[in-house]
């Protein structure tokens, strides 16, 4: 009698058509759960990958190019001595600050209001602070209310750019 042997594992089976099931049933699932293993492997190196990519462009720093069209009249009108005062829920404060755009960084501001609007800074209430937005300039004089840029360029002797 003719032995058919599973040249994987060593198993003995009488036929050839044994042997062939054998191989089909038994090692065709052994290298699918290889290639299975191997699989999951490569989708954790590719996962690190992009935490590590994802950390990167966190934490590289943001450079703006560009500059404002208003930085440095924000830049003079704050050498100037002026400051505005306004608070975080003033509507006209944001507009204002909207009017110097990006370059409204370069402004002097002080927030008066407290947090979830439970008053006015002591700093504000110090320099007399009744109203938002209220400019104080380095002469000291002090003018309430939204002022356009012109205005303030005007007050401040800065050049307001076209």
């Amino acid at each position: 009698m003719t032995e058919f042997v599973c040249d994987v594992c060593d198993r003995k089976f009488s036929n050839a058509d044994g042997l062939a099931s054998h191989k089909k049933d038994k090692h065709a699932l052994e290298k699918k759960s290889k290639v299975e293993t191997k699989l999951p492997s490569a989708y954790i190196f590719i996962g690190i990958g992009l935490v590590i990519l994802v950390l990167v462009i966190l934490s590289t720093p943001i450079i703006d190019f560009t500059a404002g069209k208003y930085d440095g009249f924000a830049q003079c009108i704050t050498q100037s001595g002026a400051k505005m005062y306004g608070a975080y829920w003033c509507p006209h404060c944001t507009d204002q600050k909207k009017a110097f755009g990006s370059s409204s960084k370069y402004m002097n501001y002080v927030e008066c209001s407290l947090p979830n609007n439970g008053g006015q800074t002591q700093v504000c209430t110090d320099a007399g602070i009744e109203s938002y937005p209220t400019w104080e300039f380095g002469d000291g004089t002090k003018e309430q209310g939204f002022i356009p840029l012109s205005a303030l360029a005007q007050k401040t002797g800065c050049v307001l750019p076209n």
